[in-house]
Order: C-alpha cells, then sequence, then structure tokens
C-alpha cells in the first residue's frame, strides 16, 4: 500500500484506492460507527458524561483481555464488560453531582482487573492489545455487517429515548420533577455508550475512543444553538474525520487511528482560538 502514489486526481485516486475490499470495508465500518458516535457523543458531551465514555473503553480493554485468557473472541469480552460497567455506573451514579466520583470507583476495579488477567495469560495477548489502537484496515465482510445491526440498534433506541433523555440532559432536576424517570433514563444511556464504545475501539481503539466520542460533538456544542443542529454537525464532524484519516492513511504508512484523532482536534482548536482570531482581526482593522 505505501507504494502506491498520490496523483492529485481525487476521482483516480479514489478509483484505485476502492479496488482494494480491505479499504471498502474500512469505509462502511468506519462510516457507521462515525454516525453512532458522533449522535451518542453529542449527549455525553450535553450530559458531562466524557469521563464515561473514557472510562468504559478501558473497562472494555478489560473485558477484551479477560476473553484471551479464556479463549474466546476479544470482542465479545468487550461487549460484556462495557455493558455490565456501563449498568453497574449508571445505578451508582444516579446524580450528575456524584457521578465522576462512581464512575472512577469502577473504572478503578476494572483496572485491577484488566492487570490480573493480562498477568494470568502465558501468551501473547495480540488480539486484545491490537484493541488498543484500533484495527478498522483489518475490518471483514462480517465484521461490517455486525456493525451495521448494532449501529441500527444503538439509533433506533435513540430515537425511541430523545425526547426524555434531551430533557434530562439539559435539566436534570426538572425533567425528575416534571416525572421523567432520570433514574432509567441514565442507566439506559450507560448501556448505549457501552455499545458505542465497543464498536467505536475497532476504528480508533481504546485509548484513542475520545476522538469520535467527544471531540466532534464538543465542536458542535459550540457551533449549534439546537440540539438538532448540534447532532448533525458531531455527525458531519466525525464522518468527515473518519474518511480523511482513511484517505490519507492509503498514501500514508502511519495509523488511521492517528490521522483521524489529529484532524478533529485540529478542527476543535480552530473553533475554540475562533473568537479570539476575529477580536484580533477587528481590532487590527479599527486601528487602521
Amino acid at each position: 500500500m505505501n507504494s502506491i502514489i498520490f496523483s492529485f486526481n481525487i476521482i483516480s485516486d479514489l478509483q484505485v484506492m476502492f479496488q482494494y475490499d480491505f479499504m471498502v470495508h474500512a469505509f462502511q465500518a468506519g462510516t457507521i460507527v462515525a454516525i453512532v458516535a458522533g449522535i451518542v457523543g453529542y449527549f455525553v458531551v450535553l450530559r458531562r458524561s466524557s469521563f464515561a465514555a473514557h472510562a468504559l473503553s478501558h473497562v472494555g480493554f478489560t473485558g477484551a483481555a479477560g476473553a484471551v485468557l479464556i479463549g474466546i473472541n476479544p470482542i465479545f469480552g468487550l461487549l460484556a464488560f462495557t455493558m455490565s460497567g456501563g449498568l453497574l455506573m449508571g445505578i451508582l451514579g444516579r446524580k450528575a453531582v456524584n457521578r465522576d466520583i462512581q464512575i472512577g470507583t469502577v473504572l478503578a476495579f476494572m483496572l485491577g482487573l484488566g492487570v490480573l488477567f493480562i498477568s494470568l495469560y502465558t501468551g501473547y495477548a495480540t488480539e486484545a492489545y491490537s484493541l488498543l489502537f484500533g484495527e478498522i484496515l483489518g475490518i471483514a465482510s462480517s465484521d461490517v455487517l455486525i456493525t451495521l445491526i448494532s449501529g441500527v440498534i444503538i439509533l433506533v433506541a435513540l430515537a425511541i429515548l430523545y425526547r426524555p433523555l434531551l430533557f434530562t440532559s439539559l435539566d436534570e432536576d426538572v425533567a425528575e420533577a416534571k416525572g421523567v424517570s432520570v433514574f432509567w433514563i441514565g442507566i439506559i444511556f450507560m448501556l448505549l455508550i457501552a455499545a458505542a464504545t465497543s464498536i467505536a475501539v475497532q476504528v480508533v481503539g481504546v485509548l484513542l475512543i475520545f476522538s469520535l466520542m467527544v471531540t466532534p460533538a464538543a465542536i458542535a456544542e459550540r457551533l449549534a444553538s439546537k440540539p438538532s443542529w448540534g447532532v448533525a454537525i458531531s455527525v458531519l464532524i466525525a464522518v468527515l474525520a473518519t474518511w480523511l484519516g482513511l484517505f490519507i492513511s492509503f498514501y500514508l504508512p502511519y495509523p488511521v487511528s492517528f490521522f483521524i484523532t489529529a484532524i478533529v482536534f485540529l478542527i476543535y482548536i480552530f473553533i475554540r482560538l475562533m473568537p479570539s482570531i476575529r477580536n484580533f482581526s477587528f481590532q487590527a482593522h479599527y486601528q487602521k
């Protein structure tokens, strides 16, 4: 793949790239994951639950290590631990005010289990370690199908939950006073974060999950005044970053996850600095 030269003819370059099945599968899975991560991530940022997404990604690695220990597919262990970890965090962290403490407690215990699992395994846990940084270029057509089914389930659940989830995200106390079951909404949403994290790690890995689950949504929150626009912008940035990351990595011998994280980070920095740039330009113009 490194011997292929970028021709600056985008159409031709895309045709060359899509001759390879692994790139087609990577784009298919990456698009699905980016859409799910963009939508779920917006609510993660809105509910100030970034630490939960971060914690669940590490909990997932513990599950993958446990699966390797007993000789099964690491994905099953990752999904089982993220779901159980999300359920536990949702039950313990009933209120946002003390949620981080409960999440941190669960995370510490799960990381301890991960250390135990790795120490008990006598071989080299290649499959588990590959989840740390993602393996999107190794995705098969069956993995794409599983990702699609999982993504559709998550999106359907979010569509059903949208109004009460948005209400509790904007003002938890008022929602509870109006009779909304804040406790159960919180638990269901933690399970959705767990499921989204499980399918996102194959793209960016456990250590870089923030790049798709949080950063695009953080950018969208600064740009959009309405939740619907925020969700749309979050998805758009996540999808574009994934596509660009895959495209660039096809021609350069560096990890896809690096390019994805770099792209969303640079966009975030630009958006954060944009008011300062505008003020500086205005002051410079006024002084003239």
